[in-house]
């Protein structure tokens, strides 16, 4: 047994799909990798994250979800807990029509899923797309297997925040999150969970982050985090 199924719901006979944790994932060789396949079969793909974010989103919640990847953590959160909205963003325009794809197969309706970056003014931004994708990011770095650099559309984060009030904060934005969050009035969420990437922003990046949150009156949850996950909660 490979962890695949074939679909016998939509019409579509003989489209394979990866099953993980009770979610299906169409196969797709250009973002279901070898080391990304076997995680979802396993059912340890972004294990750290998810086990928290199964910890921490509640029924009724609004979710804000930076870095949406392909789609697992909306997923996730729609089939898995009640949550009266997903607001996914992801900056890879490649990535888009995949995630659409998982919902898509997973019955889930409640997920918007957005081609931007938020920042703290509207405008535009080069974002690097690679060849593993999980490597893209705003950051130029040379020798990294770079295959196109798009425009992408920034949108203001605060008007965002203020139209979506999010209680829950999903991110992982390669770097990004140490720019944006002292930016952000975060005092609307009474969760946040983090990937840092502390080998793009240092020490000061990490500090930046933690200020942030604390100044929104969310606090360290040391039960929540793992390494260079880490979340933050008002009500602990």
């Amino acid at each position: 047994m490979d962890g695949s199924i074939q679909d016998t719901a939509t019409g579509a006979p003989g489209r394979k799909f990866i099953k993980s944790r009770g979610m299906k994932f169409p196969k797709n060789s250009d973002f279901i990798t070898g080391p990304i396949r076997g995680a979802l079969r396993a059912g340890n793909y972004e294990q750290r994250e998810t086990e928290t974010v199964l910890k921490v989103v509640q029924k009724d919640d609004v979710v804000i979800e930076l870095g949406a990847g392909i789609g697992y953590m909306s997923t996730l959160v729609a089939t898995k807990r009640q949550v009266k909205s997903v607001h996914a963003f992801e900056a890879n325009p490649h990535l888009i029509s995949y995630i659409k794809d998982v919902h898509k197969a997973n019955d889930v309706e409640n997920v918007t899923v957005t081609n931007a970056i938020l920042g703290p003014r509207k405008g535009q931004v080069d974002f690097f797309v690679r060849k593993n994708f999980i490597g893209s990011s705003m950051q130029e770095v040379k020798g990294t297997n770079v295959v196109s650099v798009e425009k992408i559309e920034v949108l203001n984060a605060n008007s965002v925040f203020k139209k979506i009030k999010p209680t829950v904060l999903i991110c992982d934005i390669e770097g990004a999150e140490a720019d944006l969050f002292p930016a952000l009035d975060l005092t609307g969420l009474r969760a946040a969970i983090v990937e840092l990437h502390p080998q793009w922003i240092g020490q000061k990046g990490v500090q930046a982050v933690f200020d942030a949150m604390h100044k929104a009156g969310l606090t360290y949850w040391p039960r929540g985090s793992d390494a260079k996950v880490v979340t933050f909660r008002n009500d602990w």
